[in-house]
Formats: structure tokens, sequence, C-alpha cells
């Protein structure tokens, strides 16, 4: 079987795999950041098949509360230094193991995270040492359609990816809060 049919949790660090890592300050000290939409499709599309999605990410900022909210993203966990003790009691709430998580992460403080779980994933433009560990490393740069190719190896497990993008192209996908 398919170990990629047994993922029940994708988890997602955001700087260098959200985002590109870049960080952005207006004159004021405002940090801004840049997501791609097709990221935003695709937690939608995850969610949306019952595999819910979890961001954790040492940092805080306004840019990345804010772009959660607007997927709806349930196990936000922002100012976490300890990723695996947050990932454990996420695990926990939802019920399952390690071996049914997917960890997207590009630096040294995922590596604790990727080393245990059942499918870890590096951006093209990780750092070394952690696409090294990977299990999987994507064709795209953090920032550059990361979170999509993810969800199209892990959704592809199960589904035909033409019949459930099919949803996709409906009005109401991008209205709708799942």
């Amino acid at each position: 079987m398919n170990p990629l049919k047994k993922i029940k949790l994708v988890v997602f660090d955001v700087d260098g795999v959200l985002t590109d890592g870049s960080l952005f300050y207006s004159a004021s000290g405002e940090e801004l950041k840049k997501f791609n939409v097709k990221d935003g499709v695709a937690v939608k599309m995850l969610q949306k098949h019952d595999i819910p999605v979890a961001v954790i990410s040492a940092k805080k900022s306004a840019p990345l509360e804010k772009r959660m909210t607007d997927l709806n993203v349930k196990f936000f966990r922002p100012g976490s230094t300890d990723k695996w003790a947050v990932l454990s009691n996420i695990m926990s709430e939802l019920e399952i193991s390690p071996n049914e998580v997917a960890y997207v992460g590009d630096d040294m403080i995922d590596v604790p995270v990727m080393t245990q779980v059942g499918f870890s994933v590096s951006p093209a433009d990780g750092y070394w040492q952690v696409r090294e560990i990977a299990d999987w490393v994507t064709t795209a740069k953090g920032g550059e359609g990361v979170a999509r190719e993810v969800a199209d190896k892990i959704l592809s497990a199960t589904y035909d990816l033409k019949e459930i993008y099919g949803v996709a192209s409906t009005s109401k996908f991008e209205t709708d809060k799942h």
C-alpha cells in the first residue's frame, strides 16, 4: 500500500516553505510577507478531502495570522520553537500517530520533526542537510508552490487529480471556508 494513503495531517513550516524566506519590513517596521495563491488552493484542497493542515512557525506576524485565517487553518501555531512538542499535542488531539503525518520544512529547526514523521518533505532550495534527510524534495522552491506540489502528491495517492481539481474551478470553492 502506498504510504501516502495513510497521511491524516499535513504540517507546513512558513518561512522558506510557504514563503521564499525573504523578510520585508516597511519604513515603520511592519513586517510584510508574500504568499503563493497556488499554496492556498493546496491547503483548501487538503482540508476539503478531510486531511487537516497544520502550520507551525517559530515566528509570529500579522500577515501570517491573516493568511491562516483566510485559509481557515485550525492548527495554526505561531511562535513555536519546539515544533515536535507542538505537533505532539496536535497529533494527540487528532488521535493520530507520527507515521500518519507529512511534514514540510526547510531548515535545521525542522529536522527533529522530519525524522519522526511518516513522510518528510523539503523544498528544492531547503538547506542541504534538510534535503538530505527528507523522504522527498519538491521541484518548487520555497514560496513558489511547495504546498501545491505536496498536496498533489498526497491527494493523487488516493484520488484522481483531474476529478478533485474540477471542484477548484468553481466560484464556490473560493468562498468555501472548509
